[in-house]
């Protein structure tokens, strides 16, 4: 084997790694190294030469976290259409993140890992778009940005609880996500 493919083989067993730890510890964030092992289909020595250590391995999966939740906003499109429209592409691109979400959840609400918890106030692009909804009056002004941010993380924990509890197809939860999203944050007469 050449230097290059060697290289592209490690790469591919780490993502393979990563990849596994996301789905188990999406499902169950009590899950070992055993479990994630078995999953990425290495063993846990192959694991423990990529990782030393569940902390080294839970510090991989919160950068490729932050990777594809970076991605997800991008592909929303926030600066594009109305206020409301990029909320609710937002909703759909996060929600299409599946066990990342989890693993964004349960972090922030297990460890309190400030790293991958909500952050405090939102970031400057998802503000815009929520002020831009204000002013094409798709998003209510009584709304601060901040709590229209909670809310669509908090609906898509509730969708991903309920397809879990409830056995709901992935097509009626978001749905449901967005069909309560955009009536949460709209325009209330006066």
């Amino acid at each position: 084997m050449t230097e290059a493919q060697v290289s592209g083989s490690r790469a591919r067993t780490r993502q393979a790694i990563i990849d596994a730890a996301i789905d188990v510890l999406g499902r169950n964030p009590a899950a070992s190294l055993g479990d994630i092992a078995t999953a990425a289909d290495v063993g846990r020595t192959t694991l423990h030469r990529y990782f030393a250590d569940r902390a080294d391995l839970l510090k991989a999966v919160g950068a490729e976290a932050d990777a594809r939740l970076a991605r997800a906003t991008a592909a929303a499109r926030l600066a594009e259409g109305t206020g409301a429209s990029a909320v609710q592409r937002l909703c759909q691109e996060y929600f299409d993140l599946g066990n990342v979400l989890s693993v964004v959840f349960n972090a922030a609400l297990g460890a309190g890992d400030p790293e991958h918890a909500e952050p405090a106030g939102c970031d400057p692009e998802f503000a815009a778009m929520v002020e831009r909804g204000y002013r094409d009056g798709t998003i209510d002004p009584a709304l601060p940005a901040d709590w229209v941010q909670s809310l669509i993380w908090s609906q898509l924990y509730a969708g991903w609880a309920y397809q879990g509890e409830m056995g709901a197809s992935r097509h009626e939860v978001l749905r449901l996500i967005l069909r309560t999203v955009a009536g949460a944050i709209a325009v209330r007469p006066a």
